[in-house]
């Protein structure tokens, strides 16, 4: 298997399908530091340069203080490939650390948004694009039907709140194991983050219980993310869509090879 073609194909597939990008578009490539955004960027970079529709690339990186290791070496990888790249460094993220060193996810989270938005607004860019992967996609999936009650996952593609950004997430059908085995490929360094190293989250957990599973039924992920795409509402329990006669969802047998490698 070429490794990447499989991956700039299944980038291109989710592209196209979701409309992610557009003629004239400027994507900014949220860089964590991570094997995945790093793939993501450089699948971009290739697209860039032979898509059928004109958009450019940029890279920017929030330092929100909880790298495990000093980012320079990934600053000095990325200038040497000639990539725009943007550091910044978040000092109300700083404060959060020190003010609220046990806060949770969802707060950085906050705190990281309101950086993005305020760096892309810098870069000239419509676009943000980040690195969430098909395992994203099915742990976001598993973890609000078990967790929150809802049949929710990730969007592919949004706007932001006030309407000024495009977010898309082109590593939809991308999993894990193929950008770990990209990145190394690449030689790019990854800097891991703090939040990577914590035990016994609810995302540990679920990635456990799929280890598990796929010991017997290797292909748990890519029906998952088919099962995303091929909704049948009338088959469970939401009022709403419990209306007789109604026409069942197109069928999604055109994505499996997209999902198979």
């Amino acid at each position: 298997m070429d490794l990447e073609k499989t991956i700039l194909r299944k980038v291109g597939e989710a592209i196209g399908r979701f409309q992610m990008i557009k003629d004239g578009d400027r994507v900014a490539v949220g860089l964590s530091g991570g094997k995945d955004s790093v793939t993501l960027l450089e699948a971009l970079i290739h697209l860039s340069r032979k898509a059928p529709v004109a958009f450019t690339v940029c890279a920017f990186t929030i330092e929100q203080g909880k790298f495990l290791r000093p980012i320079e070496p990934m600053g000095a990888w990325l200038r040497e490939r000639g990539i725009d790249w943007t550091y910044y460094h978040d000092k109300p993220s700083h404060r959060l650390l020190d003010e609220q060193p046990d806060h949770g996810c969802d707060l950085c989270s906050r705190y990281r948004r309101r950086a993005v938005y305020e760096v892309v607004s810098g870069l000239g860019a419509n676009v943000i694009a980040f690195g969430h992967t098909a395992d994203d996609f099915c742990e976001a999936f598993l973890r609000n039907a078990m967790f929150t009650g809802r049949i929710s996952a990730l969007p592919p593609v949004t706007m932001s709140g006030d309407n000024q950004f495009r977010l898309i997430r082109p590593l939809c059908f991308v999993t894990e194991e193929l950008t770990t085995r990209f990145a190394e490929s690449l030689g790019a360094p990854v800097i891991p983050c703090g939040c990577s190293q914590k035990t016994g989250t609810v995302r540990k957990q679920i990635r456990g219980l799929f280890a598990d599973i796929e010991r017997e039924h290797p292909n748990l992920r890519q029906n998952l993310l088919a099962a995303m795409g091929n909704l049948q509402p009338e088959r469970l329990l939401d009022p709403r869509y419990l209306v007789p006669g109604a026409a069942a969802p197109p069928r999604m047998e055109e994505l499996l090879p997209v999902l198979r490698d």
